[in-house]
Order: C-alpha cells, then structure tokens, then sequence
C-alpha cells in the first residue's frame, strides 16, 4: 500500500497490508475489548477522549504536516482540521453522557423510559479528502458510547490512518478499542459479514456507499453513509454581492474544491450575474496555487492525478456543450496534481458540471431568471448534502430554506461541519447523521424498559 506526495509524485512510504488472517484477529481482539469497553463508565471514557484532544493539541504541527503531505492540502488548512478534530474530542467528552442519559417516558407502566446502549465493534470505510475529521467525527461519538472502532480508511492515506490509532493509544484507550486496518476495498464485504462487527458508516462515493448499503442490508446491519454532494449556492437579487462572492470563492478552493459540501452549483439571478461571475473570477484566477507546505499557498494539490483527469474530463466537455471559460481550465504547469482554479459560466442542464458532482477546484454558474427558479434549479439535483443562500432578507430566505432540499441550508454563511449540529444528506447524498446528539445515537440500541 504506497503513499505517494500528489504534490511531487514522489513516494513517502510503502506499507504493508494486513492480509484476511491478521483482519480476523484484529476483529477478533477487538470484539473481545468491547465485552471489556461497554462496561466502563462515562466519566472514564471522557477522561480518556479529553487525552485523545490533548495528544492532538501537543502534536497539532505532526499531524497536519502527515495530511498534507499524503492528500495535497495546503497546511494551514491541515492545521485547522487537527483543530476541529480536537474540538470534537472535547465536545463528546463533555456531552456524551447527556445525550445518552435514560430518557424518562409516560407510559400506562409504573416506570417506563428508554436506554441508550453501545452495540458493538463499528466499521468505518472513510475517504481521503479530511483524514482526520472524517474519522474523529464518528469515533469520538462511538468511543463514547461504549462502542468499539474499526477503520478501513482510503488507501492513499495509511500514514493518517496510522496516526489515529497512534492518538487513542497515547491517550491511554485500551489497544483494541481502536483499530486500523490497512486493507484494500475487495476486503471490506467479507469484514461487514464478519458477525462480530455490527454496523458500518462510511464517507464516500456514491458507488462506494451502493455497495456497502448492500452488504450490510443482505446482513441487517446499520448503516449511516454520507456521499456526494453538489451543493448549491443561491444568490438571491437582493443578496450582499462583496460578501457573497467572497464566500462563494472560499467555499469552492478549500481543499482544491474537494469536499462533499463544498458549493458547486453557483444559482444566480440574471440582475446580479454578470457582476458575479466577473468578481469571482478575480478571485479565483488570483489564487496561490502551490506547494501545500508553503504557508502562503491557498490551493494546493488535487489528491491523485486520475482524480484531475476525471475532473478536467468533466470542465473540457461542458465547455465543449456551450460553457463559457473565465479563468483556469487546465492543469498547472510541472509536476504534482496541480489544477488550477476555473470557473464555468452559462453553465445548462445536461452539462456535466450541471448534472455531476465536480470533486476539485471548478465553479459552475448557473443564471436563473428570478429567486423562485433559483430554489427550483438548486432542488433539480439527485444530491442533497447542504447548500448556502444568500438575501439580505433574512425572513425570505428563512422560508425558501425550508424548500431546498438538502441535509443543511446555511444564510449568508458557507456550508460547514460543526460537532453542534446534525450532519448529512438525503436523497443520493446518503442517510443517517453525524454529529450532534443525534450522530451519536445512531450506533446504539435504543431500549425501551417498562416496569409494571
């Protein structure tokens, strides 16, 4: 399994796979630690994920220097990632045992209420887009649960995945609470049939999140799984235009463009269009592009070169359908996954940076006539993960957010992740949430006991 710098195309490392008889016995180890795990109590479990946060913070420069350098991201951004992951941490530590607490519920019983009980060892299948984030959002809520983690993460990531046991074991979580499993994705079906691991989510494609739905469904196990996205960002005629444009431009470059929510469909009316579409290109065709580790560099490297190849697939044949370049459209200049940053106008239906979810750094804008097709253009997707819209006037723009639909709907503000809030996606977008009280409910056994 080689890691390989998309920003030099130079290996960093070459790992060796666990082969199926070393999955079984990690399973194996780790189910025997839940029997152990599930026992314990919160206060203990939160002392141990306040550890986990600690390690984060004492070695935040280690950890984001391992993202950058395996996916490309500039490192400022990999810093504010082991930032959130520590937020995370902390959060669960502090809230577990609140939203967990027997619910008391009226009933024709003498006593009657609901438990929350872990279930088991979880699986997690994650990409490689936020190493980190991705796998600390589920594992913190399912440490704290009771449950025990497995992590089959993205292949191009192994020094990241290594580097998260590495956490849960310096911060004093028993071996084989958590465990990674260096494997290739032709070995996951045969770990969701293993009966000892109870659910999977996972963070990924549409196809990956098809074929994991799959198996487990053919097992009956539990499934959160969070997708693709092709979130819209609704520019109403009375929006704040300087503002707005500037979001629109930070939301479509953090992480080169590759994010499940970051904006990809930019929904303009006609008034404002023009003026839009000139201001972003600025913009973007200003962007820094360059070595990730740099700390002026605002847009780093695309993860792998096939994924910009696809990408650049996706710009050359709208372009080739009646959109109208502004800036970038091609790969940088030298080595590395370098695309630059591009932005499509008269952007139609049936073009694929209409119909498709773009993963890297391209804007699609799309002109509409007036504030209501703008909702019906942001809704005529088979996505649904979240989405940004932008008036002045913020009772208006309450009522159409309750017609986009989509997991969120962020009000002159960008689409983000926060561990407060409910996350994730209907429609092809997925099913399930992270986050909140309500992520970590989804991986246990809600009890109802009744008492005469």
């Amino acid at each position: 399994m080689k890691a390989i710098n998309p920003a030099t195309d130079k290996l960093i490392k070459d790992y060796d796979e666990h082969s199926p008889v070393d999955v079984k016995n990690i399973i194996s180890d780790v189910y025997d630690e839940y029997l152990l795990w599930k026992t314990t109590s919160f206060e203990y479990r939160s002392k141990l994920m306040h550890k986990a946060a600690d390690v984060l913070r004492k070695n935040l420069d280690k950890y984001a220097k391992v993202i950058t350098v395996e996916m490309g991201k500039p490192i400022t951004e990999s810093r504010a990632e082991v930032e959130k992951c520590i937020w995370v941490c902390d959060y669960y530590a502090d809230n577990a045992e609140k939203f967990l607490a027997d619910e008391i519920i009226e009933s024709d019983a003498g006593k009657s209420f609901v438990a929350f009980e872990p279930i088991g060892a979880v699986l997690a299948v994650m990409p490689w887009n936020f190493p980190f984030w991705q796998v600390f959002r589920f594992a913190a809520p399912a440490l704290m649960a009771g449950n025990v983690g497995l992590l089959k993460h993205a292949s191009n990531v192994p020094g990241s995945a290594l580097a998260i046991e590495e956490v849960f074991h310096e911060a004093g979580f028993p071996k084989n609470a958590f465990r990674t499993l260096l494997v290739s994705s032709k070995l996951v079906k045969d770990i969701i049939k293993d009966d000892r691991v109870k659910a999977v989510t996972l963070t990924g494609s549409e196809w990956a999140g098809q074929s994991v739905a799959s198996t487990a469904g053919n097992e009956l196990k539990k499934t959160v799984l969070e997708l693709g996205g092709s979130d819209p960002f609704i520019v109403f005629d009375d929006a704040d235009l300087p503002s707005c444009v500037a979001a629109s431009a930070k939301s479509r470059m953090i992480n080169a463009g590759q994010s499940c929510i970051a904006a990809k469909r930019f929904i303009v009316v006609e008034s404002l269009v023009k003026q839009f579409e000139e201001q972003q290109a600025e913009i973007m065709r200003n962007m820094k592009v360059g070595d990730p580790l740099d700390e002026n560099t605002q847009v780093g490297s695309m993860a792998r070169m096939d994924l910009l190849e696809e990408l650049d697939e996706q710009v050359q044949k709208s372009i080739k359908m009646g959109a109208r370049l502004l800036c970038g459209g091609k790969k940088a200049d030298g080595p590395g996954a370098f695309y630059l940053p591009t932005v499509l106008t008269d952007v139609k239906k049936g073009m694929p940076v209409y119909d498709e979810e773009t993963f890297g750094p391209v804007s699609a804008i799309i002109s509409v006539k007036d504030n209501d097709e703008a909702i019906k253009v942001a809704n005529d997707s088979r996505f649904g993960l979240g989405g940004s819209l932008w008036s002045r006037d913020l009772k208006k723009a309450e009522a159409a957010a309750r017609k986009v639909e989509s997991g969120a709907v962020f009000i002159n503000g960008m689409t983000k992740s926060d561990p407060r809030l409910p996350f994730g996606g209907i429609k092809k977008s997925g099913y399930g949430r992270e986050l909140s009280s309500y992520g970590i409910k989804e991986f246990v056994n809600i009890k109802t006991i009744w008492i005469a």
